[in-house]
């Protein structure tokens, strides 16, 4: 078991993004609002009396877990079957295993101010049981943030998009961080719209942010 770290961010970059976070990051599981990525706030863009407002200030969690807010028990088959919100605590960490079937940029969102720039864009890592089953229906997604990338870069580990892309498909891994569940894609989850034209994920339930990945083979 091992643990990929690859420095290959630009110094000029890394501050652009950074330093803001450094004074902010602690090891606290309550979501603050008072961290700021490219003159992005928490919210985002998102209108105070829309659901996403609050969404937004989970997704954004930018503290890396202790080991108390960690929850054990909870498998990878559960969250791809999951339909209930209330299932798993979104105050909460876990760890998950499994198969990479693929890394690609998120969409424009407004957790991160509809930013069109790769580098305050989630990236999507799709976490299969193995790799004969990486249908739509088990695809469990885990999400690096701008706000996590930031804090892993200062540590000179590379989480860009373009960087995981090579490192992590066709791999075993098991990551760890923030359980969430993202009520947004009800409409497009195989365990909350089973017969959906346009399903492209098994659940609503996610690790958003990964606060670590281990790559296992």
């Amino acid at each position: 078991m091992y643990f990929y770290s690859i420095a290959a961010y630009s110094m000029n970059k890394f501050f652009a993004l950074y330093s803001a976070l450094l004074l902010f990051a602690s090891c606290s599981s309550t979501p603050t609002q008072s961290n700021e990525i490219n003159g992005c706030d928490v919210h985002g863009t998102a209108r105070a009396n829309r659901p996403e407002y609050e969404l937004n200030v989970y997704k954004n969690r930018y503290t890396f877990p202790k080991p108390a807010d960690f929850v054990t028990g909870i498998t990878l088959e559960q969250l791809l079957s999951s339909g209930n919100e209330h299932d798993f605590p979104v105050e909460k960490a876990i760890n998950v295993s499994g198969y990479v079937f693929n890394v690609k940029m998120g969409g424009v969102e407004t957790c991160n101010c509809k930013a069109k720039d790769e580098a305050y864009r989630d990236t999507h890592i799709e976490l299969t049981p193995d790799e004969n089953h990486t249908g739509p229906e088990y695809r469990l997604i885990v999400e690096v943030t701008p706000r996590v990338r930031a804090l892993m870069g200062v540590q000179g580990t590379d989480w860009s998009t373009d960087e995981l892309k090579q490192l992590l498909p066709g791999h075993h891994v098991t990551v760890s961080g923030w359980l969430f569940y993202d009520e947004e894609h009800k409409s497009q989850a195989f365990a909350t719209k089973p017969h959906g034209e346009h399903n492209w994920r098994a659940s609503c339930w996610e690790v958003h942010p990964v606060t670590e990945i281990k790559v296992l083979d």
